[in-house]
């Protein structure tokens, strides 16, 4: 990005990402970049709540990283950007969570948001919508990429 450590928040779909034929190479290589130092992890509790029910690996793929990762609360702050998100149809009702993980990541100011979910995470009308709210309440513009994109943004 310009030269400092930045901090991403993964959200779920990242650590499930890591099996999946489609998209393991390029989670892989995110965490590699968290690995190396160069990119800094952030989850949510929520995260980590919704991996409880998910397969062994994906939930020893979590742990692994449990330590290395700023683990972020669900605030007050971040249940209200999550409202107004889904009023301004950033995101539909369904996707509560997905929003919820937008807003804890912009409350805990990660520089960007790690995730799969193109339908309701990343995509430019939401992503739009987001910033719009985040700006409404005068937090910072941020970044949603899939791993693909962000190891482009994050690798020197």
């Amino acid at each position: 990005m310009d030269g400092r450590q930045v901090t991403a928040y993964a959200d779920t779909s990242v650590f499930g990402g890591a099996y999946d034929p489609e998209f393991s190479e390029s989670t892989s290589q995110f965490f590699e970049l968290v690995d190396s130092g160069l990119c800094n992890l952030a989850i949510s509790t929520v995260v980590v709540a919704e991996i409880l029910p998910a397969p062994l690996r994906v939930r020893t793929l979590l742990g692994s990283y449990a330590e290395k990762a700023r683990i972020v609360e669900v605030s007050e702050s971040a249940e209200a950007l999550q409202t107004d998100y889904i009023n301004c149809g950033a995101v539909v009702e369904r996707a509560l969570t997905d929003a919820l993980h937008v807003a804890i990541a912009t409350v805990s100011e990660c520089d960007f948001i790690v995730s799969w979910n193109f339908k309701d995470i990343v995509n430019h009308r939401s992503v739009a919508l987001f910033n719009e709210v985040n700006a409404s309440h005068s937090y910072g513009q941020i970044g949603i990429y899939s791993p693909q994109e962000a190891i482009r943004r994050v690798r020197p």
